[in-house]
């Protein structure tokens, strides 16, 4: 490993991260590696153990890095990046980047909306919605949270809806209901995860995350689907480009 500069103004601790960052880069530690313990890299770099430690802790801030308790210290996978200057469809995202999208539904079942999801939907008081909870994955990894309310007047079998498993959402409202999703409008906020998130989303409880709200809309501007959703902070990242 290339020495640390100990006469440089850059201080020791950073280039440490410099050079674990480099060994990242360059394949030598792939998402997923353990890297060296805290005592091989005070050995490697003679440095002191705050040194190496303040290293480290950055690199977890920014999501380089993760620890596990009593295993020690993990290259993290990298986020999933997506712009927000247009409609976009999950799945597709996924698998322009080279990963399989997959979903497990947890439950589908028809419920009076609540004033939330009714004012989203447009709905009338007596109106019923299909309720869709699901686990939205990459390559078999839970990335998102997802509850989806659908009037029921669009979903007349409700058990179609278990088809997502295999197929995108918007394609069987179109395929099987000739609705076709062209726009939505999203907000998001910074919630931090709860114990059932924990549970499916296979995290830590109180880690940072993103709540979604999605409402897209069909050709005729009409509201066919309200989505609330939770995604994982540490595996996806939003972004705009400002002109």
């Amino acid at each position: 490993m290339k020495p640390l500069d100990q006469a440089s103004i850059i201080p020791l601790y950073y280039q440490v991260k410099q050079r674990l960052e480099e060994r990242i880069k360059s394949g030598e530690w792939n998402p997923g590696d353990k890297i060296d313990s805290e005592n091989q890299l005070m050995a490697a770099f003679n440095v002191s153990r705050n040194t190496v430690k303040k290293a480290i802790e950055e690199m977890v801030q920014e999501d380089m890095l993760y620890r596990i308790q009593g295993k020690g210290t993990f290259v993290a996978h990298p986020k999933f990046e997506q712009s927000l200057g247009g409609f976009y469809s999950f799945s597709q995202v996924l698998r322009d980047k080279g990963f399989k999208p997959s979903d497990i539904v947890l439950e589908v079942e028809e419920v009076s909306p609540s004033s939330a999801v009714r004012k989203g939907l447009q709905l009338e008081r007596e109106e019923k919605v299909i309720k869709m909870k699901r686990i939205r994955c990459a390559d078999g990894e839970p990335i998102i949270l997802e509850s989806s309310y659908m009037p029921k007047s669009i979903v007349r079998n409700k058990d179609d809806l278990f088809d997502v498993a295999t197929s995108s959402l918007y394609d069987l409202l179109a395929n099987r209901y000739g609705v076709s999703v062209i726009r939505a409008k999203e907000a998001f906020e910074p919630v931090l995860i709860r114990e059932e998130e924990s549970v499916h989303l296979k995290t830590e409880v109180g880690k940072p995350a993103l709540l979604l709200e999605r409402t897209a809309f069909d050709t005729n501007n009409r509201p066919v689907e309200f989505c609330i959703s939770i995604v994982r902070g540490d595996r996806c990242r939003f972004y705009t480009d400002l002109v």
